[in-house]
């Protein structure tokens, strides 16, 4: 049951980390159309349908490249380290270029889907989201058990806090949405 529920709490930190862009997406798909102000530039003129999101950068490539940097530093990775990490960074960086393509691919036919194509496409960007963390759990457990226990503390700890502040910032953005 222990290894049970650490395996699901490794899998679920691990999705912390990444930006969830499918769900990011589906909430801007139940805006009306006419939501949008007239000149306001369409979805398929941006870089990316991330765009907006609140970590650094432009596209997916950028913030996961700020989202590395800012792991190594908080997980404290040491030279002994190096190569599970880079085998993890690896898999994010692989991962965040598959879903930009995905997510720009599904912003430039939008505005001609249907319903059931909207539904359809959904179902691809969540099909892929759990291919990529089917992964990087992987990758990241090599990382994690390369770490000796204090650095797997701290690992913990930042994994928590990065699920909590994402965990807050869906709340709010239902309490928004929904008054």
């Amino acid at each position: 049951m222990k290894k049970i529920q650490s395996s699901y709490l490794a899998s679920a930190a691990v999705a912390a980390v990444l930006a969830l862009p499918a769900t990011a997406l589906a909430q801007s798909a139940q805006a009306p159309i006419s939501a949008a102000p007239q000149g306001a530039v369409p979805p398929s003129a941006v870089t990316s349908p991330m765009a907006g999101h609140p970590t650094a950068g432009k596209n997916a490539e950028e913030r996961v490249e700020h989202r590395i940097n800012e792991l190594h530093a908080q997980l404290r990775i040491t030279p002994a380290e190096r190569q599970q990490w880079d085998q993890f960074a690896e898999v994010m960086r692989e991962n965040a270029r598959d879903m930009d393509q995905a997510l720009i691919e599904r912003v430039d036919r939008f505005q001609s889907m249907n319903a059931l194509q909207n539904m359809q496409s959904y179902e691809q960007l969540a099909e892929a989201h759990a291919r990529h963390l089917q992964k990087l759990v992987p990758a990241f457990q090599n990382l994690y058990n390369a770490m000796p226990e204090q650095q797997r503390l701290i690992a913990d700890q930042v994994f928590r806090a990065n699920a909590e502040q994402h965990q807050q910032s869906a709340i709010q953005s239902h309490h928004r949405r929904n008054g």
